[in-house]
């Protein structure tokens, strides 16, 4: 099969992705693949957050996996993703909540660390020993650390990777040690490991581990660093005295939202996402061995793993954003399907009343982004409103008695999850998704 959109090169039924990007969705850079329409991506990925946090040369907060083309995939469509696999390879992980000193950041430490001794911007660095201060400048030799871990923990993973336990002092320090063994970091993988800094703040407490990614997406229509690709985050370039800058508009017509932290999007979850550029560009990365709702330390245990994904293109998706189809024990109670006795009582007082016929509805989940949780909660619904060509009123009712307003992260990603109706889903190319994902 040749890709039509470039006959030089034969799409492939499956893709196997090793590389990463220096933290910057680029559409202008070549993508790998392409991978055929309903083909599977595999893919190695990379601790998020902290290690490309302590990694100055890394652009963007994270270490993401190189985009693949899927073939068919143009602006204005979108992709079907479906999550077959997640699994962790990381043995360790370390995390904590955060401050960023003074000095070590042009504008913004996720996206232009600088050494200040030698004044370089994205510096090449290296580790020197363990500890805070373990990350040093190349040319200067001085400490580089655009982040510190204020209150921090390492954790250890059992070996079926179910649950974990946060480590004493001393065995931090001898995992430190050895971090990117610990770490399984990727062989392509440049971040430094942040099991280098040893945090021992909280040990002795007992984790249980429920691997999700916090970054899955396309690639965005203009260069965006990967962890700012959200309107939360993304606000941060809004002015920015860095070469990323742009405006409030451009970050709205560009962004596609892939940077969520919603830890629904796990193994047997459905996502669609937004096309914006010529072949979709389908990424990931930034996976997460658990994290409660809000993500509220600021960061979660990142960890390298395993996963496995089957896309579809999906013409004419009529948003620009997200959609999420979660797996059923993950919804909201009142946004899951009735069960047959619920129709049953249900449809007995219908005929009391002279209903006819009830409405036919099914889950879905939309996502919202915005500087704050309230502006994420109107972006949310507002999409949702487009998509099902509703009023945004109608929306808040919905999600009020038959659904509700999650938390992804905070400061501003929600899920707007509801039961929508069915024709409406029809209309929009979802309604058969949801009903092969929730046995409608």
């Amino acid at each position: 099969m040749l890709d039509i959109t470039n006959p030089t090169k034969t799409a492939q039924r499956s893709v196997v992705v090793q590389g990463f990007t220096n933290s910057v969705l680029d559409p202008n850079q070549p993508m790998l693949g392409p991978v055929e329409n309903g083909g599977t991506i595999i893919a190695n990925t990379a601790p998020g957050c902290w290690g490309p946090m302590i990694t100055p040369r890394l652009r963007g907060g994270h270490e993401v996996t190189q985009p693949v083309e899927i073939v068919g995939a143009e602006p204005g469509d979108g992709v079907v993703i479906r999550i077959r696999d997640i699994s962790v390879t990381s043995i360790a992980t370390a995390s904590g909540h955060d401050s960023s000193p003074e000095g070590f950041c042009l504008g913004d430490p996720y996206v232009a660390a600088r050494c200040p001794t030698c004044d370089t911007l994205w510096p090449e660095t290296h580790v020197e020993g363990i500890g805070g201060d373990a990350v040093k400048c190349d040319a200067c030799g001085n400490t580089v650390k655009p982040f510190e871990i204020v209150h921090g923990y390492t954790v250890v993973f059992d070996e079926t990777r179910h649950v974990g336990v946060t480590m004493p002092k001393q065995a931090a320090e001898t995992i430190a040690r050895d971090a990117h063994h610990y770490a399984a970091l990727p062989d392509q993988s440049v971040q430094h490991p942040i099991l280098t800094y040893a945090p021992s703040d909280m040990p002795a407490v007992m984790v249980r581990m429920r691997p999700f990614l916090g970054q899955l997406g396309t690639t965005p229509s203009t260069p965006l660093p990967d962890s700012h690709n959200a309107g939360d985050f993304g606000a941060f370039l809004v002015g920015a005295p860095h070469e990323y800058a742009i405006t409030a508009e451009q970050l709205a017509e560009h962004k596609t939202d892939g940077h969520m932290d919603i830890d629904a999007v796990r193994p047997g979850a459905v996502l669609v996402a937004p096309v914006k550029v010529k072949g979709a560009g389908v990424y990931m990365g930034d996976m997460h061995a658990a994290q409660g709702d809000g993500e509220i330390a600021g960061h979660t245990m990142d960890v390298s793993g395993s996963v496995t994904l089957q896309v579809e293109v999906l013409k004419d998706y009529p948003i620009d954003g997200p959609v999420l189809f979660p797996l059923l024990e993950d919804l909201p109670p009142l946004a899951r399907p009735f069960s047959e006795a619920e129709r049953a009582k249900v449809e007995r007082l219908a005929k009391t009343w002279k209903i006819e016929q009830l409405e036919s509805s099914a889950p879905i989940s939309v996502i919202g982004t915005a500087p704050t949780l309230n502006e994420a909660i109107e972006n949310g619904l507002e999409r949702a409103a487009k998509l099902l060509d509703m009023s945004v009123p109608e929306v808040r009712n919905r999600a009020t008695i038959n659904g509700a307003i999650e938390i992804g992260r905070a400061p501003g990603v929600v899920q707007v999850t509801f039961l929508a109706p069915l024709d409406r889903l029809d209309k929009v190319g979802l309604g058969d998704i949801a009903r092969a994902q929730y046995d409608l």
